[in-house]
């Protein structure tokens, strides 16, 4: 279980285990003597899961590290309209292939789990693979909602490029994750001092992508693994980066992200889909940031084959609970205590916006984690 070798001011640490606790008592006293006051970003559900569950919130607060969420959960930043667009079809009578949290986040007046209990067919699926063994089972028109970033679009592309049935289509959410950092820098709401970089995602993409991003806003950043240590171990190396005056792309996570990516994910992404702008939850239209079918595969794709029907979705005035901040939370700007539903009127049970429904929204890891029993860890246990 070979971990990484990570030189720390000259220690080198040989990291064979995934909990380490000489290195994270380490790892935690230098970021105490660096007498820190910075504010960083994550963009990863999952490292928001590590952050609050082993209570490293906590332990940065006290060392002067203001760690925010950013647009890390897929189905968080999945749009009022698209969701809609799947609602629609479920009520014209498609089958609908969807991810569990996804049947959840409310629409314009229910969501595609109240249309299930209302009999509409709405199917709970954990893959893309599943939505189609079910379209070859049935006569029906089976539509799956694609949602996800670079890190399940591969799944999708080799799916449509396998020659699915023709009453087989997709409702592409996918996204690119780069664009959306270069909107929040530009848009400059938020100052960060550094980026944590999503694992999952820079499995797939590499290290590459991030580095014009450095060049052009002068801020550090770090790809990071998902273990309590990864984390403690990425915040340290941002820090150098800070203190030093240094604006680079780091790797942490060098166990399983290779500088140049999955190249074969990638090639079958590019022959899949192309760029095209498009909005997020949160933000306004962001340049190349949405995945689309390329032409010779429009006969796959729901937008192309439904247009009729989807015509009526961009003539409704879509919008969520006007208190509800997820819009606020995903740009870094708010936490979820920032928000009056939070834990009251929008919990798990009864969701008000996305980031309470998703496993990898902000509020959901939130409310998980204090509303009972926190399972902290003591930082010799992580």
């Amino acid at each position: 279980m070979h971990y990484q070798n990570c030189e720390t001011d000259g220690v080198v640490a040989n990291m064979f285990r995934y909990r380490d606790r000489p290195i994270a008592k380490k790892v935690i006293s230098r970021l105490k003597e660096m007498n820190l006051d910075m504010r960083l970003m994550h963009v990863c559900g999952t490292h928001q899961d590590t952050i609050v569950r082993y209570g490293l919130d906590q332990i940065f607060r006290e060392r002067g590290i203001d760690m925010r969420q950013g647009p890390g959960c897929p189905v968080c930043v999945t749009t009022a309209r698209e969701f809609e667009e799947a609602i629609i079809l479920a009520k014209s009578g498609k089958t609908i292939a969807s991810f569990g949290d996804a049947v959840r986040v409310p629409g314009r007046q229910r969501s595609l789990l109240d249309l299930r209990s209302e009999g509409h067919d709405v199917r709970i699926v954990y893959s893309i693979a599943d939505a189609l063994n079910i379209a070859k089972k049935t006569r029906n028109e089976v539509v799956f909602l694609a949602i996800g970033f670079e890190t399940t679009a591969p799944s999708t592309a080799v799916t449509i490029l396998s020659d699915p049935p023709k009453n087989f289509s997709i409702l592409s959410c996918h996204r690119y994750v780069p664009p959306a950092l270069s909107k929040l820098m530009e848009m400059g709401e938020v100052k960060l001092d550094g980026l944590i970089e999503p694992g999952h995602v820079s499995t797939i993409i590499g290290v590459k992508p991030y580095e014009s991003l450095s060049r052009k806003y002068r801020i550090p950043q770090v790809v990071a693994g998902f273990e309590p240590l990864d984390m403690l171990i990425g915040v340290y190396m941002l820090a150098r980066q800070i203190q030093n005056g240094e604006t680079k792309v780091e790797n942490e996570y060098t166990r399983s992200v290779a500088y140049e990516g999955n190249v074969k994910a990638l090639k079958v992404m590019d022959e899949a889909f192309e760029p095209f702008d498009t909005d997020w939850r949160g933000f306004p239209i962001i340049a190349n940031s949405g995945m689309k079918l390329r032409k010779k595969y429009e006969s796959f794709d729901a937008r192309k084959i439904y247009a009729d029907e989807l015509r009526q979705v961009t003539e409704l005035e879509i919008k969520g609970s006007e208190k509800c901040r997820c819009n606020e939370i995903l740009r870094g700007l708010l936490d979820s205590s920032d928000c009056e539903l939070f834990g009251k009127t929008c919990t798990p049970q009864h969701p008000v916006g996305p980031c309470m429904v998703s496993v990898e929204g902000l509020c959901n890891i939130e409310y998980r984690y204090s509303s009972r029993e926190r399972l902290r860890k003591t930082p010799s246990d992580v």
